[in-house]
């Protein structure tokens, strides 16, 4: 049972890690408009419209508990040149659970983003910070017409593999189980407490800090919980060879970081994408997973300098 428990721990600071829990809902910049541009209406997520109408779409996707306010920064920097779809999961950072209140939840939202896609005619970049990576290779890889570009946020194809190089679905899947279940258990106030631990791991910035700690609480801890099950039993390894799409890899690179290991962690993005092909990883030194609050300029840079 030590072990049990042992493990159990692990996955718990693996997914979080990867999760991005986020922001709270908060009030979208000045240039947005309260509705989708598609006639299609998603019923796993909500999109709001923002930008300048006429010019090149992107799909800006947050990770796993997080508002579409994650993507203020960059909503600020390509409204005057792009047209901006900003998604937010049903059942993240404070929104009704809705139909998201039982699983499986990732494969619809790729069947719903395909829909809301070919509705409004687009075709778009699509960005995606953790769990959000993950939905954008799950979208190019079973539509690939649908995305033009893709730019991931420190997103692996299988992050089992970064505590377990040997890591499988069948391996995974009994702690993932337990991990669900224990997640979906555990009082508000320990579930608070362990966000005082691995909050730091995901950001440095001081205020970034606070308003990720508090992101759990506005989330429903079942659509939460069923999220993190089926990220960590997605495993895209063999698919991504089969990616065409052209793609850029944003990865955090701090080596104060204890865990994971920065330099083995780069050396399993480098892994996972190696039979990727029209893929370029960059790496932005000096921030953890929240990339956009720890490096700011640099993310912007690097994601203004793909899209054009």
């Amino acid at each position: 049972m030590e072990r049990v428990m042992k493990v159990i721990q692990w996955l718990a600071t693996a997914v979080l890690v990867l999760a991005g829990v986020m922001l709270l809902v908060k009030p979208m910049t000045a240039h947005a408009q309260t509705a989708a541009t598609a006639a299609f209406v998603p019923a796993r997520f909500t999109v709001v419209d923002a930008g300048t109408v006429g010019k090149p779409d992107v799909v800006l996707i947050p990770g796993l508990g997080s508002s579409r306010a994650v993507w203020d920064g960059e909503a600020k920097l390509l409204a005057p040149n792009y047209r901006l779809h900003l998604m937010q999961v049903d059942g993240f950072a404070g929104a009704p659970a809705g139909v998201n209140s039982t699983g499986p939840i990732l494969p619809g939202i790729v069947e719903e983003l395909h829909g809301y896609i070919a509705s409004a005619g687009m075709h778009p970049v699509v960005v995606g910070h953790s769990l959000g990576g993950l939905l954008a290779m799950m979208l190019a890889d079973k539509y690939p017409g649908d995305v033009r570009k893709m730019v991931i946020v420190d997103t692996l194809p299988y992050y089992a593999v970064l505590f377990n190089p040997a890591a499988t679905v069948d391996a995974v899947k009994p702690m993932a189980e337990a991990m669900k279940t224990q997640i979906i258990a555990t009082p508000a106030d320990q579930f608070v407490a362990m966000q005082k631990t691995v909050v730091p791991q995901l950001v440095k910035d001081a205020a970034g800090q606070a308003v990720v700690e508090a992101a759990d609480e506005a989330s429903d801890r079942t659509v939460f919980a069923e999220s993190m099950y089926e990220d960590l039993l997605t495993d895209l390894r063999v698919d991504v060879s089969k990616i065409q799409t052209p793609t850029l890899v944003l990865y955090e690179y701090d080596p104060t970081l204890q865990q994971p290991d920065a330099a083995a962690y780069e050396a399993s993005v480098k892994a996972g994408y190696k039979a990727m092909p029209n893929v370029v990883l960059a790496r932005v030194d000096g921030s953890r997973h929240f990339i956009m609050y720890d490096q700011p300029a640099k993310f912007d840079a690097a994601l203004e300098g793909f899209l054009k």
